[in-house]
């Protein structure tokens, strides 16, 4: 079972644009937003698991120029 999370991106002004351009290039990023109010891109990642998942955000999101804080919202898949 692969692991899903939605990454709330806060950026330094007149970067939204670089960021986003750099996310839709990313391995294990499935989908890029950008958006208006208090975050500027929302991002769809998917890993193998959650450790991967923190990785990439740790590792790569964060390290893009112009990033200025993430928050990951973990998918949780109730069985119905």
């Amino acid at each position: 079972m692969t692991a899903t999370a939605y990454i709330l991106i806060s950026v330094s002004v007149g970067k939204a644009r670089q960021v986003y351009e750099k996310m839709l290039k990313m391995p294990g990023v499935q989908h890029v937003d950008a958006i208006s109010g208090p975050y500027d891109i929302i991002a769809t990642i998917q890993g193998s698991d959650f450790n991967q998942i923190g990785t990439l955000v740790l590792d790569r999101i964060q390290a893009i120029e112009g990033v200025v804080d993430t928050i990951t919202c973990n998918v949780i898949f109730f069985e119905v």
